[in-house]
């Protein structure tokens, strides 16, 4: 017995018509964007080259033979912002999902807690990163009960008070925004809160504030530059040091390129995400 094959219908001519004018369409959008796009590089590239202190602004900033000569030392200084990125960006998660966590407690048995936690976010969060470098890297160490410990160390630490403040802030607006009736019908099926909150209200707070949180860290990204005023030998200061050897500011560039290269993937990542989210709403499906 032979099953039948289903056919599948061709398309009308109407149809071919529709898809043949929105590739075209789609060509002339790419053409003008192209063109769009060369017209105005060209303006902005004529228009500064020609500015009276363009030659002088290209030596001290721009310089090719100091750039290539320098790019090493700063390099090797960015592989230290980067592994200071790495446990930061861990100690920022942990410490700020267990602060969001907090906040969002009922049980006047934890209102002490709550009001650290309140208490802890606004400080830090109205406090700039560098304050609290210089207090967590020169006022710590001064109490003379922890160990001599390196710059980076005390950077990192003074990072992860600061952004985990903003990360639970996110995090916690991301739990509120879960509608009761989910956490309703996960205590009814038999969860306990802590199973309700890990399972239940979590993953949904993390998939609607994902946007927000990524580009936390891509701001923290760059302010892992600011650990340099530790004296830490990172990329920064070591473009620091360069410069003070060449008296040309051209490291500083190539130090800021560094960090955009290594910042972009992030960035695109989360551009994406914010696009999928965004399709995802507009055809009703569930974020």
């Amino acid at each position: 017995m032979t099953v039948p094959t289903a056919v599948t219908a061709a398309p009308s001519q109407v149809e071919l018509e529709r898809r043949i004018y929105r590739r075209q369409r789609g060509r002339r959008a790419v053409l003008a964007s192209v063109v769009s796009t060369v017209v105005v590089l060209a303006v902005v590239y004529f228009g500064v080259v020609n500015t009276p202190g363009w030659a002088a602004v290209q030596q001290s900033f721009f310089d090719p033979g100091t750039a290539v000569s320098t790019f090493p030392d700063i390099l090797l200084g960015l592989w230290l912002n980067i592994r200071i990125l790495f446990f930061a960006a861990i100690g920022v998660a942990v410490f700020g999902t267990l602060l969001a966590v907090v906040r969002g407690l009922r049980n006047p048995v934890f209102f002490p807690l709550r009001m650290l936690a309140t208490g802890y976010t606004d400080l830090f969060r109205g406090l700039p990163l560098i304050i609290v470098l210089y207090l967590v890297g020169y006022g710590i160490p001064g109490l003379g009960i922890f160990p001599r410990l390196p710059a980076e160390v005390w950077g990192t630490v003074a990072i992860i008070l600061t952004y985990s403040s903003y990360i639970a802030e996110v995090l916690r607006a991301g739990m509120e925004a879960v509608h009761p009736s989910q956490r309703l019908a996960a205590r009814s099926l038999g969860l306990s809160h802590a199973q309700t909150l890990r399972l239940v209200v979590m993953p949904q707070a993390i998939r609607k504030v994902t946007p927000a949180l990524m580009n936390d860290f891509v701001s923290m990204q760059k302010d892992v530059g600011l650990v340099s005023i530790l004296g830490a030998v990172d990329a920064v200061r070591s473009a620091q040091i360069a410069q003070a050897e060449t008296y040309n500011f051209t490291p500083y560039f190539v130090a800021g390129l560094l960090f955009v290269v290594i910042s972009l993937p992030l960035i695109r990542v989360t551009d994406a995400i914010a696009r999928r989210q965004q399709r995802r709403e507009q055809i009703g499906g569930t974020v």
